[in-house]
């Protein structure tokens, strides 16, 4: 059983920056992506971005430009680095551990227990 471990939330006021880690262990098997969703009060799940093992990287559309994702040398750690940050950037973030290319992640994927953050003035 994968163990997902999340941190770098809080709360920033808009126009800061965050920077957000997830590390996989306590697994034998490869994985072909990580990545970072993220779910606000009353909305659906949604990709952040992601990265696979090969270092192609998949961002969603709210945060291109501003988040950028790199992973270790290891690759069971990631990095989120969120910049100019938005009040609409406020939500749980979580990691997610994409096994399969051919299984989607949200569905087959595990995760981690989520990390809030807030934009607020």
């Amino acid at each position: 059983q994968v163990k997902i471990a999340e941190s770098g939330g809080g709360s920033v006021q808009p126009g800061e920056s965050l920077t957000l880690s997830c590390s996989a262990s306590d697994t034998i098997f490869s994985f072909h992506a990580m990545g970072w969703y993220r779910q606000a009060p009353g909305k659906q799940r949604e990709l952040v971005a992601s990265i696979t093992s090969s270092n192609t990287t998949n961002y969603g559309d709210a945060v291109k430009g501003r988040f950028t994702i790199a992973r270790d040398n290891t690759g069971n750690t990631i990095y989120l680095q969120m910049n100019r940050l938005k009040p609409e950037d406020t939500a749980v973030y979580y990691c997610n551990v994409d096994w399969d290319s051919d299984y989607d992640p949200v569905e087959f994927g595990s995760w981690g227990q989520g990390t809030q953050v807030t934009v607020s003035s």
